[in-house]
């Protein structure tokens, strides 16, 4: 394929992440057309420098397309609804699926689209809703060579670090590595303060030294901050693939339990499990 300047991208889906890469875009001198569902987000995302529009001219319009929405059947409904996408875009769009789901949903879609010679790829975002705001995401992108090489400037406008992670899924398999470690480390974090502190031990002054010891890892850094809301949601993920390709992931089972027992919690230092 060759390489070409992209001018105008696309987004669907202006929430918690989608939103301020809205502007991360527009920054960069890209033209950028968003689609979203509740009306009252237009003068936000007008405020960012975009414009908002229907799905249609978004998709007639758009040389990437970058797919915000929550969950799976959300990105399937996208593709494969009869006035979905792949009904308005032109040969050669790339579709770029940031919303965490399944890698096999990724590839009969990639499949799929290719009949249309559309380029649906995989490219996952990580490290939160502050590296989103601050335009340093992580992003793992799945896909050709060179549809990943056209797509990548695109990317690079809300992260500091852009990863081709290899074919078509990939980077559905590295965001699902990544939340199962993030969530087995927030699950120790809680039980290893909670143990300090009934042994009375400063645990403000703890979790500071802890950051500079063997115990560091990134929800430790961002305690008392750390959503929880798809945590089940992403070992849901995490355990389907592993059943899928026979491998047991035993540590990973209970820390999908203990997530759906801690998600009600604010994770404040001073609450904690007995």
């Amino acid at each position: 394929m060759k390489e070409t300047s992209v001018k105008t991208v696309g987004l669907i889906g202006a929430g918690r992440m989608g939103m301020p890469i809205i502007g991360h875009l527009a920054r960069a001198g890209f033209r950028v057309l968003v689609s979203e569902r509740q009306a009252e987000r237009r003068a936000d995302i007008e405020s960012r420098g975009a414009a908002m529009v229907e799905l249609t001219p978004l998709a007639q319009a758009s040389e990437v397309i970058l797919i915000c929405v929550g969950f799976d059947n959300e990105v399937r409904e996208l593709l494969q609804a009869e006035e979905g996408l792949l009904a308005s875009v032109k040969p050669g769009t790339i579709i770029a699926v940031l919303s965490t789901i399944h890698p096999k949903t990724m590839q009969e879609l990639a499949t799929h689209a290719a009949q249309q010679g559309v380029f649906v790829v995989d490219s996952t975002v990580c490290r939160g809703g502050r590296a989103a705001d601050d335009g340093t995401l992580l992003s793992f992108v799945g896909g050709d060579k060179d549809v990943v090489a056209r797509l990548t400037p695109v990317l690079s406008a809300y992260s500091s670090d852009v990863v081709h992670s290899g074919d078509i899924g990939t980077a559905q398999a590295s965001k699902a590595a990544n939340n199962l470690i993030l969530w087995a480390c927030l699950v120790a974090n809680h039980e290893g303060l909670a143990l300090a502190q009934r042994y009375n031990v400063n645990v403000d002054a703890l979790r500071t030294a802890l950051m500079t010891s063997s115990a560091t890892n990134g929800a430790l850094g961002n305690w008392g901050n750390q959503s929880m809301a798809w945590a089940q949601d992403d070992m849901a993920i995490v355990a389907e693939m592993a059943e899928e390709c026979g491998i047991s992931l035993p540590q990973s089972g209970l820390v999908r339990e203990i997530c759906r027992t801690l998600k009600p919690r604010r994770y404040q230092l001073d609450q904690y499990g007995a």
